[in-house]
This record gives structure tokens, sequence and C-alpha cells, in this order.
């Protein structure tokens, strides 16, 4: 799936729903819970639930990227399963350190 900033996703697994934050230029395999992703307006397959290999939820207004911060997503509704970048977890982005007033 190729993939531009701003573009809204959601989980075909669950309630989670992602934007776009930085995205490379190729395409990518974006899954939530072990599932790929779908487009915010598409409807959800029936039946279609979480990994449990691919459990541990998003967090409302968190971001999350890969090892290489090519790809960076901002959580907008939390859920149960886990991003990812096919088989590769996404990581909770921390906040950058302020400079020392010293």
């Amino acid at each position: 799936m190729q993939l531009k900033p701003g573009t809204r996703l959601r989980s075909a697994a669950d309630s989670t729903e992602v934007i776009v934050v930085r995205a490379p230029a190729h395409d990518v395999d974006l899954r939530c819970g072990g599932r790929p992703v779908i487009e915010h307006g598409a409807d959800v397959p029936a039946g279609a639930t979480p990994d449990p290999a691919h459990a541990g939820g998003t967090q409302v207004g968190k971001r999350y990227t890969d090892a290489a911060v090519t790809l960076e997503v901002l959580c907008t509704k939390a859920g149960d399963g886990a991003l990812s970048l096919g088989d590769e977890p996404l990581v909770e982005k921390g906040a950058k350190p302020l400079p020392s007033s010293d």
C-alpha cells in the first residue's frame, strides 16, 4: 500500500484508527492486530479479530514508528491490536528531550 502524510486508516480487526504522519516513498505492509489496515471509510470484514500474537494495543494520542523511522503514524482511536510493518512491530515514539537551561 502506498501511503502519504494525512492518510486516515483503520484496523480491519479492531477499533484502532491512525493518521499517517511520515511515509516512505515505497509501498508498505502496515498492519494492526496482524491484519492489513484499510482505508478509513472502507467496510470492516465481518468476524475479523486481532491475532493473539499481535496483541498489545494502541493508545490514543501516541505516535508509532518503525526502527528506521521511515514510517510514523498517530493513533486517533485506541484498539486491542498492535501496529506493525509486516511482522516488525512499530514502537511508541518517545518525546524529544528539551535542552537544558543551565
